[in-house]
């Protein structure tokens, strides 16, 4: 799906393309007489498996895995799904599923797939309203908001992020409070709305700073400290405000650490590029050749719109044979 096409339904997003969700779903389908008996255990295997693939996706790119989570929810969730259970089973049920379907439309988006992503996630919404899961609800409206902002559709990422941070608000997990806020200062900043993004930025820091270090159980909760600081690195670089940008993805990599190869890779293709608009090409360069060693065996559209946009930066950097050195290591990976 193109990207003209990708947004077609989300200028009627105000809400409506996320339609009105069915609070009588789970009852309706737990008096429903199934083939398959449903319970704690099911619901534990689809946690399992969604943190399984989902590490392999954080650690390597979404193109690795996602057929592997496609197949296991076309073939065992949806049986489960059309199974017999409680109520309370149900809801437990959906909001798993609902963090599976986020996970694979995550994955699509990681593979460029923007429309087939657009997909899972509001089927990833509608699930989490039908189980009352504020939360879930909320992260799956957060990769909506984020999307659109990546593809410039700002008035809608805006409504977007807006309609996240309105349904968290009230939650008492703190990552997730920085997670929608982060989004929403993103969305604002690219909106050149300094106000709101300076506003929800600070609120996000407060967050963040009295959250715990360890991740949670939810999806929200693995926000971590580092990818706040990468967020607002990259949101005060939209703003102008570079040396605040470089010291937050400093941050990101120094100090609370990004352990995983695909994350890692893509703060230091951003990192470059914020030295290199400050005028330190020596250290944009040695940044962006360690990006390449850290980016080696992931598959991801982000490592590749990295690889382009430093790609199309090198030619500007004259007489310079670090820089000849980086474009020969780029072209070889082709």
């Amino acid at each position: 799906m193109e990207r003209r096409q990708f947004f077609a339904a989300s200028a009627a997003i105000g809400l409506t393309a996320l339609g009105l969700p069915d609070a009588e779903a789970v009852i309706r389908r737990s008096n429903k007489p199934g083939r398959i008996a449903v319970g704690k255990g099911e619901v534990a295997a689809i946690r399992t498996m969604t943190t399984t693939l989902g590490n392999a996706a954080s650690e390597l790119g979404g193109g690795h895995a996602r057929h592997l989570a496609v197949r296991y929810l076309t073939v065992d969730v949806e049986r489960w799904l059309d199974g017999r259970y409680t109520e309370k089973t149900g809801r437990e049920l959906y909001a798993a599923t609902s963090e599976l379907v986020h996970l694979i439309g995550w994955m699509a988006r990681d593979e460029g797939n923007q429309g087939l992503s657009q997909k899972y996630q509001l089927y990833s919404f509608r699930l989490a309203a039908e189980a009352g899961e504020s939360e879930l609800a909320a992260t799956a409206l957060r990769q909506l908001a984020d999307q659109a902002i990546d593809l410039g559709h700002i008035p809608t990422a805006v409504r977007l992020a807006e309609a996240c941070e309105q349904r968290g608000r009230k939650l008492a997990n703190h990552k997730a409070l920085a997670y929608y806020r982060t989004t929403y200062a993103r969305a604002a900043a690219a909106d050149d709305d300094r106000t709101t993004a300076g506003r929800m930025l600070a609120s996000a820091q407060s967050a963040i700073e009295s959250a715990p270090t360890l991740p949670g159980q939810s999806w929200a909760s693995h926000y971590s400290h580092g990818r706040w600081a990468h967020e607002s690195g990259m949101i005060h670089a939209t703003l102008g405000e570079l040396a605040a940008a470089e010291e937050h993805l400093h941050l990101a990599l120094d100090i609370h650490g990004l352990d995983r190869k695909r994350t890692r890779a893509i703060v230091l293709a951003d990192l470059g590029h914020v030295q290199l608009k400050r005028g330190n090409t020596a250290e944009a360069l040695a940044t962006w050749n360690s990006f390449l060693d850290c980016a080696e065996g992931v598959h991801s559209v982000r490592i590749d719109d990295g690889l382009a946009n430093i790609s199309a930066r090198l030619p500007r950097i004259s007489n310079s044979t670090a820089a000849q050195e980086l474009g020969e290591r780029i072209a070889a990976r082709a």
